[in-house]
């Protein structure tokens, strides 16, 4: 199995299904994968478990990686029991957190029913997550010309009134939108605008 796992390497290593939240800004996920059994989370959501998870816990509070069989606190709700009798028997739980101006975390869960995951797949797990991590990074590249006019986007102002504002050209505008779309990635300008505002840009 290569280091570079994809979709179907993870479905392999989390048969019981697995669960991805990349860069947690003040509350949500930028991206989040929830790949955990229907039932699973149903019952997890009629029950509030969130807030008493152990393994949501730990992953706010620590970096690295750790099997669910190992981990250190208490759980009153007996999620980790209960998540047993849905086919997540084995599972093991990876944290990542950026230091620096741009303070983000990324955390996921992987789980199957019939082992414990070995070393080498925790590894691979945790280089897997620490990859999708830095992939969702934002772009650093932005001027601040760009950052200004994907701001008017976000306000709601047409091209001609940005221009205006900024006392430039139309076609300097567009230009610098052409340019914050490509370094986003993003098909269209107000796309780009919501792209940087979760960024946390904007």
């Amino acid at each position: 199995m290569s280091g570079l796992l994809g979709p179907k390497e993870i479905e392999q290593l989390a048969p019981s299904g697995h669960y991805i939240a990349l860069r947690i800004g003040f509350a949500f996920p930028m991206e989040e994968v929830n790949a955990l059994p229907v039932e699973w989370i149903e019952h997890y959501t009629n029950n509030r478990f969130m807030l008493f998870d152990p393994v949501v816990r730990w992953a706010y509070s620590h970096v690295g990686a750790c099997r669910w069989s190992a981990l250190p606190m208490d759980d009153p709700k007996r999620i980790i029991a209960q998540a047993q009798t849905f086919g997540l028997r084995f599972g093991v739980t990876v944290s990542i957190l950026n230091t620096g101006a741009d303070t983000q975390r990324s955390f996921a869960s992987f789980a199957r029913s019939d082992r414990e995951y070995t070393d080498l797949e925790v590894k691979l797990l945790r280089a897997f997550l620490t990859r999708r991590h830095n992939e969702t990074a934002p772009p650093t590249n932005l001027t601040r010309a760009e950052l200004e006019a994907l701001g008017m986007v976000k306000e709601g102002k047409r091209l001609k009134e940005i221009a205006h504002e900024l006392g430039v050209s139309e076609g300097a505008v567009k230009q610098r939108l052409k340019n914050a779309k490509l370094k986003l990635g993003a098909k269209t300008g107000t796309q780009a605008a919501t792209l940087a505002s979760q960024y946390g840009l904007i």
